[in-house]
């Protein structure tokens, strides 16, 4: 199945691309690039995406007077987390406008959490390259900053790796320790799975795209397990 015109998510984000290379290269998978008309994907305009979002959350949180380092950047991660781009990314319907492989795109492609929220950042580098930073800096507060009340609700800012490390000193006296006990998938889509132990027992484990996402994931699960939240 082709990808929806992109003219329909210039429209959507309220953004008209002067070069609309960058857009395609932004929407484009690295599956699809062995054919012809596609050359580039978007795994560099992802890096650049990535630190643009960065900056721009890390802006936005600084404002908050009173708030310290460690508050600020569990809201950062909050924001920026895999998960939570991807979220933001199907309300956008980004998975819509992908060219992709008939293979990739059989394998649920178009709906892929990491595949999402890359896809997200990369179309942020191209903003920014296409636009300039400051045009780069609204999409990121309409479609991601301003969720941070909604986030901040929800818990979503909080740092369960810590917690749990804290809850498990505090109740028991250990120190808790992680390690990847499975990874699957290609390189630009792995999922990693890590287990939690304390002491010799494995609490739980849990699962993301990448380490620290399955640590946090492994942490939230085994808080409630043990009740501790």
């Amino acid at each position: 199945m082709a990808p929806q015109s992109l003219s329909l998510l210039e429209k959507s984000i309220h953004l008209s691309f002067s070069n609309k290379d960058l857009l395609a290269q932004a929407l484009t998978h690295r599956s699809a690039t062995g054919k012809a008309h596609l050359h580039k994907h978007n795994e560099r305009m992802e890096f650049l995406g990535d630190a643009v979002l960065e900056l721009v959350a890390t802006e936005y949180l600084f404002s908050f007077e009173g708030k310290s380092e460690g508050e600020l950047t569990n809201w950062r991660a909050a924001l920026v987390n895999g998960k939570q781009l991807a979220v933001v990314a199907r309300e956008l319907k980004l998975g819509d406008y992908l060219f992709m492989s008939r293979g990739e795109e059989a394998s649920g492609g178009r709906d892929k959490e990491s595949t999402l929220a890359n896809t997200l950042e990369a179309l942020i580098g191209g903003i920014y390259l296409d636009q300039g930073f400051e045009a780069a800096r609204t999409f990121c507060f309409d479609h991601i900053l301003q969720r941070l009340g909604e986030l901040l609700k929800a818990g979503k800012h909080r740092d369960f790796k810590s917690l749990f490390q804290e809850k498990s000193q505090e109740i028991l006296g250990i120190t808790p320790r992680y390690e990847v006990i499975d990874e699957r998938g290609p390189d630009h889509a792995k999922i990693f799975t890590c287990a939690v132990f304390i002491g010799d027992e494995q609490v739980t484990q849990g699962s993301g795209a990448s380490k620290q996402e399955a640590e946090q994931a492994a942490a939230e699960a085994g808080l409630r397990m043990k009740k501790w939240k």
